[in-house]
């Protein structure tokens, strides 16, 4: 059964609007029309943008402008706008327009040639193609503003653009989820952990992100009440998709946890469905009547696009949803990790990040395989869970903090490496990573940043993405990667403490 929450990028829309002016005729817009229409086509026909680009009239007064942005606003399924200026377009006429925008923006500097035809050029093709100053007058008036925004250089047709377009529309569109996000905590956090805590108030205000808490036990009234045949159907789902244990299998001895793991399922489902959460947090301190821990249907409702923190963490619960969304058809997946321990053999250094059941089987193309093993915390029956190995190849882990006076979201490039050697004693999904620049660095800017211990691992979007992210949500973003230095990111610390201290105003 479909039972995906992941959208179709392509029902999102980033409107396309081009700016000029009355100044220079009917015959010269029309063709500045004909030349942005070419440009949303080319975008469309990119596979690297997963929306829709809608092209807009173009745009040649201050009303039109400020009217056009109050539309993207009020419509749902728009996630952004990207912004022309293919002739000179005042930039006064943009001030009313881009105070009132709410939604991202993207500046696109380009131009309708590639090559200029030297021998060709007259005024008439110097008027028609300005944007080479045009986007200089729009780019101050956004500095002048301070509006957040991705800024992209070169011809539409070069692969690089489309590249960068598209990953900024994928960042809108996980912002765009963050902005309806209702997320259901069954529970609390761990008891007398710092990082997982967090203002449900301000990150209301700052992603849109709706954080509020259910007892556990109304959980426990859907898991009660699942009926046989759906029981039935979901455990032959697992059968056909997963490799079962024999012990877990019908006639198996422990045939009857697997029965209760897939209520866990269905009550969880049905309690979000309803609700319209997107989003959820559990707690092994806070079970209530549950039986098991939720493992397997934590990892199922993942992989189908829900965003999950473990003990009660709804900051990454938040950024695995946007990740899903901002991954949305590409290879790879997205899931919540923990770095567990570490191997520290000089040239070989690498971490080990798994958790206690919640890992997304979205990291692998592998079939896991579903299994059975006790669990020495929260104290009820052995939960049942899908264990497998993450597949190799580049990634990005990203954590979010409260730092009182603002959120940070750190991210650091990563490796994921096949296991060096077997696990057979360790009964839980798993990824092993090289992190950038190397462990030491990496580590120690972590732990200098204050980042949290919980991230999400993304092998599907990259650094790009949350960095646009980032600047939507006007958050503080600290890179790990191949660049950076123990001394360096010390010192970007403490500007970036200066900064949003100085920015937020009195």
């Amino acid at each position: 059964m479909n039972t995906s929450i992941i959208p179709d990028l392509a029902t999102y829309e980033v409107w396309f609007l081009t700016g000029s002016q009355n100044l220079y005729g009917d015959d010269t817009l029309r063709q500045v029309a004909e030349q942005s229409n070419d440009v949303v086509a080319a975008l469309n026909a990119s596979s690297d943008v997963p929306v829709t680009v809608v092209w807009k009239p173009v745009l040649k007064d201050a009303a039109a402008i400020r009217r056009i942005m109050l539309e993207a606003n009020a419509a749902d399924n728009t996630v952004g706008v990207i912004a022309w200026m293919h002739t000179f377009s005042p930039a006064k006429m943009w001030i009313a327009g881009l105070d009132a925008l709410r939604k991202p923006l993207l500046h696109l500097h380009t131009q309708a040639n590639v090559e200029l035809p030297w021998a060709d050029i007259d005024f008439d093709f110097m008027n028609l193609n300005q944007a080479a100053h045009g986007d200089r007058e729009f780019g101050y008036i956004q500095s002048r503003l301070n509006v957040p925004r991705k800024t992209v250089v070169g011809h539409v047709s070069n692969p690089v653009v489309q590249s960068q377009v598209g990953t900024w529309t994928r960042a809108a569109s996980g912002w765009s989820a963050t902005r309806e996000l209702k997320l259901a905590r069954f529970g609390d956090n761990m008891r007398n952990v710092a990082v997982t805590e967090g203002d449900k108030t301000e990150a209301e205000l700052r992603f849109g992100v709706s954080v509020n808490t259910w007892g556990v036990n109304e959980l426990v009234e859907r898991v009660d009440a699942a009926s046989e045949a759906d029981v039935d159907a979901l455990v032959a789902e697992y059968e056909e998709l997963y490799a079962v244990v024999p012990e877990l299998r019908a006639g198996g001895e422990r045939h009857e946890s697997l029965r209760y793991g897939a209520r866990i399922e269905l009550g969880l489902r049905s309690f979000l469905e309803e609700g319209g959460f997107a989003a959820f947090t559990t707690s092994f301190e806070d079970l209530g009547g549950l039986r098991q821990l939720p493992g397997l249907a934590v990892q199922r409702l993942m992989a189908d696009g829900y965003g999950f923190g473990g003990e009660g963490d709804w900051k990454t619960a938040v950024l695995i949803r946007a990740a899903k969304v901002m991954g949305a058809g590409l290879p790879g997946g997205a899931s919540l990790m923990e770095d567990y321990t570490y191997n520290l053999v000089p040239g070989e250094e690498a971490i080990l990040g798994a958790h206690m059941l919640e890992i997304c089987p979205s990291l692998t193309t592998s079939k896991p395989s579903l299994e059975i093993h006790p669990l020495g915390i929260g104290d009820r029956e052995d939960p049942v869970r899908l264990v497998f190995d993450t597949d190799a190849g580049t990634g990005v882990v990203v954590a979010l903090s409260d730092m009182r006076d603002r959120f940070r979201l750190v991210a650091n490039k990563v490796e994921v490496i096949d296991l060096p050697a077997p696990l057979p004693h360790l009964p839980v999904a798993r990824a092993v990573w090289k992190p950038a620049p190397d462990l030491a660095t990496s580590a120690t800017a972590w732990l200098t940043a204050g980042a949290a211990h919980h991230t999400v691992l993304s092998t599907a979007i990259g650094v790009e993405a949350w960095e646009d992210f980032a600047e939507m949500a006007r958050t503080e973003l600290l890179v790990i990667d191949e660049d950076t230095t123990t001394r360096g990111f010390a010192r970007e610390v403490k500007w970036n403490a200066a900064y949003y201290r100085l920015a937020q105003g009195i």
